[in-house]
């Protein structure tokens, strides 16, 4: 375990807590006593208080935290991180891990819910994106991941810097992947009022929550059929809106909360609400595998990475970085690739004759071909490209008839077939 965490960084780290320039900061945010402050804040716009009326300044503390967290070099090194299971050492599962490559190469396709039996390795599949996930320009300092060029995903006091002219200081970072755990409360899903702040400085102090945190970025939730009904209320709303607002405790304020939602189960543990599953853009069904040589494969490079992880992964490093330049390329290619209108009709017909509700199902099955064909290195669609991703696409969205025993995935094949033939 001591190997793991890294002696090292944990024994170098109070040198730079007591930094110079990080005591500095810290001492320059702080107040002096007694002092009165007679403005209030309201989405990042200045009210002067009222005399003879107790002044009550509202903040975001997250601003002024994360400005002392860019002074504090990084010292957890990859060498110190909890060891993530290698993308490319994945063994079989090719439909779950082709969606989630999708999703990662064009996240407008929505997500990716992933239900198979226990133990298929579905959860590690997910965590493993993280060494795949390509890095993006944000603001410095900013709570929600603000993209400087986009205002659709800026947070107010970022617009309102743009707004008025101010020059903003942009840095490189990874995409987020925040994980949503089932015994989440409300507050920290939503982001609350910063109680520590208002007792000892008397400042209503607004702290982001874990939405905040997966803007731009990728919210992971395992055994989502077990989520509690107020949280998937929560989900629906931010998915549906690309905003979070937060109304509590005298705070009123709104941050933009656009993620990939990705949500993993067992369908023997209990169904998923039919709301939040047409919020996924696509559904991955994951089986045990049956053939006896590859589930010996399974259990020796399991094996291979508990016994010594770095070893491991510097096995697969090779292996890594070329899944992870030819996702970049493919990310560049998208925006230049085309599909034919006779193929778009195509589609809408067959979700048409299947009776799926909504258009969701032909805009995702439009954008996952797309990002497919990028993947593969072409600039058109061909209608294999569409074969290979429309089930995923439509499985989630049909009607269930219980009198019905054939698969749906099997039966949008077939229906395809029809059409395309």
């Amino acid at each position: 375990m001591a190997s793991t965490l890294g002696k090292s960084s944990i024994a170098n780290l109070p040198q730079y807590l007591h930094s110079h320039s990080l005591n500095h900061l810290i001492h320059s945010l702080s107040f002096p006593p007694g002092q009165n402050f007679g403005r209030k804040f309201y989405g990042g716009i200045g009210i002067h208080g009222i005399k003879g009326r107790s002044q009550f300044s509202v903040a975001s503390v997250s601003t002024q935290v994360n400005s002392v967290e860019q002074l504090v070099p990084n010292v957890v090194y990859e060498n110190s991180q909890r060891p993530v299971y290698p993308f490319s050492a994945i063994v079989g599962q090719d439909e779950m891990k082709l969606c989630l490559l999708l999703n990662v190469i064009d996240p407008k396709i929505g997500g990716v819910m992933i239900m198979g039996d226990r133990g298929t390795g579905k959860s590690t599949t997910v965590r493993s994106l993280v060494d795949l996930l390509p890095q993006i320009k944000v603001v410095a300092g900013d709570p929600y991941n603000s993209d400087p060029e986009d205002p659709e995903f800026m947070g107010i006091e970022v617009r309102e810097s743009v707004m008025r002219g101010d020059q903003l200081q942009v840095v490189m970072t990874k995409i987020n992947m925040v994980d949503l755990p089932l015994g989440a409360t409300e507050d920290r899903v939503c982001g609350t009022i910063d109680i520590e702040k208002a007792l000892t400085e008397g400042v209503k102090a607004f702290e982001p929550g874990l939405l905040a945190k997966a803007n731009r970025g990728i919210l992971y939730v395992d055994e989502v059929n077990l989520l509690d009904d107020h949280l998937v209320d929560v989900l629906l709303d931010s998915a549906a809106s690309g905003w979070n607002t937060v109304e509590r405790e005298g705070i009123s304020i709104s941050h933009p909360a656009r993620f990939i939602l990705i949500g993993s189960g067992n369908p023997e543990e209990g169904e998923l609400r039919p709301q939040l599953l047409d919020r996924f853009g696509m559904h991955a069904q994951v089986g045990t595998v049956k053939d006896a040589e590859l589930r010996v494969k399974i259990v020796e490079e399991r094996a291979r990475f508990d016994k010594n992880p770095k070893e491991f992964r510097d096995s697969y490093k090779a292996e890594q970085e070329k899944l992870q330049n030819q996702i970049d390329q493919a990310s560049s290619r998208l925006p230049s690739v085309q599909i034919d209108q006779d193929l778009k009709v195509k589609i809408s017909k067959v979700c048409a004759e299947l009776n799926v509700d909504g258009l969701r199902g032909d805009i995702v099955t439009n954008r996952a071909a797309k990002a497919l064909a990028a993947l593969k290195g072409r600039d058109k669609v061909s209608a294999e490209d569409i074969a290979t991703v429309i089930p995923n696409c439509l499985r989630h969205r049909l009607r269930k008839d219980p009198l019905e025993s054939i698969d749906s995935g099997l039966l949008i094949i077939e229906k395809f077939y029809q059409v395309f033939s």
